[in-house]
């Protein structure tokens, strides 16, 4: 038996004993990739380059691996009701999904993840993944877990190392060392580097020392535990507090909010790997991309769709005359380009986006600034989902809001009132279940109704197709938050 074939067999039947429990990242607010991506609505969630959602395709991407069990989601709480509906439309059933009532980066969420299976399942390995990574090569990506199990089984913290491509200055590095006795092509780690300079990265990319740092670990519990607790005490106390005082809320588990803002916010490389002396790195060649910025977005589409001659990459309804690589995207309206070239334009139905190609990277800023200032844009598109369906603003003005209403079949919205606004009800299509101060009746199409300021209310759609209505909204303040809930099916009472 040759030396591949040994190491095949050994890998085999380590992996026959190993319980991988994927943990799925999805707290990110993706600024840099505004407008599309708004803070309660993120890039993770979008379908950027396939058909599913980045989310959903980090999710499937672990179900053909030996081992491996049902998924650990760790999510904001403003996200829970999007990321559970896209986990069932992808047929995936998470064993918990997990609410952070703030960001707190990656070691907060991996700790809290690895404190949970400590009490469930002690012996498990963690498979960390970001939710909005792409890997293309999805057979490399197991064939690379399967070889970084027996390290992690040994009780190393393991980070995968893609293979450079190019001279990259937007990641991180590792730099590798010998190889790990007894695992299957695992190397210690010399360095983490910050993203270097241009000179810089051409000598990493040439070396075939250098690593990009894929921010996707395989993590065994204990050792994982036992290295946080000895290297960061503080964030391990913090995390331990908000599992412990946290609560279950429907399908989701809920934590601690007080704790939880006393954890530091620092990532897993940060406060664990760079420190740690049981750290092994796998190198990998697997299509990886972090989908981070317009730029990294734009290069990722033009290596899987195809792409004009002039390098532009188009999306939507878009027409060019003499346009020379650009990004444009159009969502839901015709965009006309003339005589362009080296920009990003980004068009949705409230926000347009305009930067030259080198500079979109800095779109953060401008997020930043719209937050300053309470504009609704960072937050939301101007389609709002909710767990009963969604809701978007058409008009709006002084003491007036119109907004088009649909309700999924068998959903209905919190009994509530509002102390400041009164509201008109017209069904466009569907049937509507009204309760109002006590009465209940049922609108069909082309009727409406009237909810008076302070009357206590409920919308419901009894029916089995979605219900469009459009409600006309009339007072002295129309926000969000002059909503009194009573009963509410989503737990938001």
């Amino acid at each position: 038996m040759n030396d591949i074939q040994s190491s095949a067999k050994t890998t085999a039947s380590v992996n026959q004993d190993l319980r991988i429990r994927p943990v799925l990242l999805s707290g990110g607010a993706g600024t840099r990739l505004w407008p599309l991506s708004r803070k309660h609505y993120p890039k993770q969630l979008l379908a950027l380059l396939t058909d599913r959602s980045m989310l959903q395709d980090t999710a499937l991407r672990t179900r053909e691996l030996s081992g491996s069990l049902a998924p650990i989601v760790i999510c904001h709480q403003e996200q829970r009701f999007l990321v559970a509906e896209q986990l069932k439309e992808a047929g995936v059933t998470p064993h918990r999904i997990v609410l952070e009532p703030v960001g707190r980066n990656t070691a907060a969420a991996l700790v809290v993840a690895a404190l949970l299976l400590a009490e469930e399942d002690p012996g498990a390995i963690m498979l960390a993944q970001p939710s909005d990574h792409h890997v293309a090569d999805l057979a490399a990506f197991r064939a690379a877990v399967d070889r970084a199990a027996s390290a992690a089984a040994s009780g190393y913290l393991v980070t995968f190392g893609v293979t450079p491509t190019r001279a990259e200055t937007g990641y991180g590095y590792i730099e590798g060392g010998g190889a790990i006795a007894g695992t299957d092509g695992a190397l210690g780690v010399r360095s983490f580097v910050e993203k270097p300079d241009a000179e810089t990265a051409e000598r990493f990319a040439k070396s075939g020392r250098y690593f990009w740092n894929s921010g996707m670990f395989l993590l065994p519990v204990g050792p994982f535990l036992d290295e946080v607790r000895r290297l960061q005490p503080a964030l391990f106390d913090a995390c331990e507090k908000s599992l412990a005082d946290g609560r279950s809320d429907l399908d989701f588990f809920r934590l601690d909010s007080a704790a939880f803002h006393g954890a530091q916010s620092i990532s897993v490389d940060k406060a664990v790997m760079e420190l740690s002396d049981r750290v092994a790195v796998c190198p990998v060649e697997m299509g990886w991309r972090d989908v981070g910025s317009w730029q990294s977005l734009h290069e990722a589409l033009h290596e899987i769709r195809p792409t004009d001659a002039d390098g532009n990459v188009l999306q939507g309804d878009v027409e060019i005359d003499e346009v020379r690589n650009c990004h444009i995207m159009a969502d839901g309206r015709l965009v006309a380009a003339i005589g362009i070239e080296d920009l990003t334009v980004v068009v949705t139905d409230d926000v347009v986006l305009v930067a030259r190609s080198d500079a979109a990277s800095r779109v953060g800023q401008i997020v930043e600034r719209l937050g300053r200032g309470n504009r609704q844009e960072v937050l939301h598109h101007s389609t709002v989902y909710r767990p009963w369906g969604t809701y978007q603003s058409v008009d709006s003005g002084d003491r007036f809001q119109v907004k088009r209403i649909v309700v999924n079949p068998g959903a209905e919205l919190s009994l509530q009132m509002h102390h400041h606004r009164a509201e008109h009800w017209i069904v466009v299509r569907g049937t509507a279940r009204i309760h109002c101060n006590g009465e209940e009746h049922l609108l069909h199409e082309n009727q409406s109704t009237y909810i008076p300021q302070g009357a206590t209310h409920r919308l419901a759609n009894p029916g089995i197709v979605p219900l469009h209505l459009i409600e006309v909204q009339s007072g002295s303040y129309l926000g969000e938050d002059d909503i009194v809930r009573f009963e509410d099916s989503y737990g938001r009472s």
